[in-house]
C-alpha cells in the first residue's frame, strides 16, 4: 500500500497512522508516478484537484485553466490528499468509510 501525500499533512498523518505499514510517498521529493497520476486522473478527473488549497487560491485564472495532469506535475500540494493505492484500486482522502473500504481489501 502506497500512501501519496505531503508528510507534513494532517490527513495523510492519519491514514499512515491507522496503516502502519503502507509507504508515505511525499509527492513533493518524488513526484507521482505517471502510471498512478494516470490511473488517479481516468478514475477522479478534476476531483484529484485541491481547488480550497492556498496553492490553488494563489493561482491567477490563467493558471487555473491549464489540465490537472500539469497543474498537479507543476504543483504537487494542489493533488487531493491523501491518495492511496492499494494493489489496484485507488482511494481518494480519508473518512471513515475509505478507511473501512480499504480494510475490506486486505
Amino acid at each position: 500500500m502506497q500512501i501519496y501525500g505531503l508528510k507534513n499533512c494532517d490527513t495523510c498523518r492519519k491514514a499512515f497512522k491507522e496503516f502502519p505499514g503502507a509507504q508515505l510517498v511525499d509527492v513533493r521529493e518524488n513526484s507521482l508516478p505517471e502510471d498512478v497520476l494516470d490511473r488517479a486522473l481516468a478514475q477522479f478527473g478534476p476531483a484529484l484537484l485541491n481547488t480550497r488549497s492556498t496553492t490553488w487560491r494563489g493561482l491567477d485564472e490563467a493558471e487555473r485553466q491549464q489540465e490537472p495532469r500539469a497543474l498537479i506535475r507543476a504543483h504537487p500540494a494542489l493533488m487531493k490528499r491523501p491518495l492511496i493505492a492499494v494493489d489496484k484500486s485507488l482511494f481518494l482522502s480519508w473518512s471513515n468509510e475509505v478507511r473501512d473500504d480499504i480494510k475490506a481489501l486486505l
